[in-house]
């Protein structure tokens, strides 16, 4: 964990907490490239948008794939509040995303350690280096502080 990866997941908080002030689960997520500059972000917006896809992760890579006008985004990073479900780590894959840095586990639905190993299973035609726990209890807390106030 860096200075840098601490930095960039406490604007992935950021647009966490922007999702969580509309009333959608509070993830967040960033990309950058090589060169440390900001590409894309996003937010949750399933309830919102009415879109089962519309994952952090997911309208971040969308945004960045338009940026970029490329679908490949090698040496780029996503970070991301909580560890990424199959469809966002099937996502990070296909776009050949080089690094994926995270928050919490999610031992419900994780898929890059928690539940599933998709990400970093060498049978896949790209692995993604993974970096976990980063600013770990911040993002742990948003969630559960969400879904606290939820069941009041």
């Amino acid at each position: 964990m860096t200075d840098k990866d601490k930095k960039f997941m406490l604007l992935a908080i950021e647009e966490a907490q922007l999702a969580g002030s509309i009333g959608e689960v509070p993830i967040g997520s960033v990309i950058t490239d090589k060169d440390n500059n900001i590409i894309s972000s996003g937010y949750n917006l399933r309830e919102k948008n009415q879109d089962p896809t519309a994952h952090a992760e997911i309208i971040a890579i969308r945004r960045a794939s338009e940026k970029l006008q490329s679908w490949r985004m090698d040496g780029t990073t996503l970070y991301v509040t909580l560890e990424p479900c199959a469809m966002c780590i099937g996502a990070i894959v296909l776009a050949r995303i080089s690094r994926l840095v995270f928050g919490a586990r999610d031992t419900k639905a994780g898929a890059v350690y928690s539940v599933y190993n998709i990400g970093t299973d060498n049978k896949l035609n790209h692995s993604v280096e993974v970096i976990e726990g980063v600013l770990e209890t911040q993002c742990s807390d948003l969630l559960k502080e969400f879904f606290k106030t939820l069941r009041k």
